[in-house]
């Protein structure tokens, strides 16, 4: 008998995922327990129509995404760095001062997480910065540490 699991199954299958089972296992233990539906064509269709708009909805974050990504390229982050008396510098620029400052700057919300820095930045100048906006898609601003 084929059933739709309403949630995940030890040993079976995860939800919304449509099993092969034998008759008296659906009959005496999934469908009692309400962990599954027998497969009818009206779920069936249920189904589809949910995965349809998980993939549409997928889409449109993918594209939003490349768009931010175009768009993070073109800009150039300021933030500022203190020197002390002797030249040296205090402190370090982290992820979250350039997500504070991408914020400020131009009113882009990325957060911390999301940038990637091997390590903190201790010196002044400019440094291309990775930014993980989804999952296969990498965007790069441009950090520019002055005083």
């Amino acid at each position: 008998m084929k059933v739709v699991l309403l949630q995940d199954v030890k040993g079976q299958g995860k939800k919304d995922q449509i099993i092969d089972v034998s008759d008296g296992y659906a009959r005496n233990f999934l469908i009692p327990k309400k962990l599954a539906l027998q497969a009818d064509a009206k779920i069936l269709n249920d189904i589809k129509n949910k995965e349809e708009a998980r993939q549409r909805k997928i889409e449109l974050e993918k594209k939003a995404a490349r768009e931010t990504a175009e768009k993070l390229q073109a800009l150039m982050v300021k933030v500022k760095l203190q020197q002390g008396a002797d030249g040296k510098v205090y402190g370090s620029v982290t992820t979250k001062d350039i997500a504070d400052a991408l914020l400020e700057q131009y009113g882009i919300e990325i957060d911390k997480r999301k940038i990637v820095l091997s390590s903190p930045i201790k010196q002044y100048g400019t440094y291309p910065v990775d930014v993980k906006i989804y999952p296969e898609i990498t965007g790069k601003i441009n950090v520019l540490v002055h005083e």
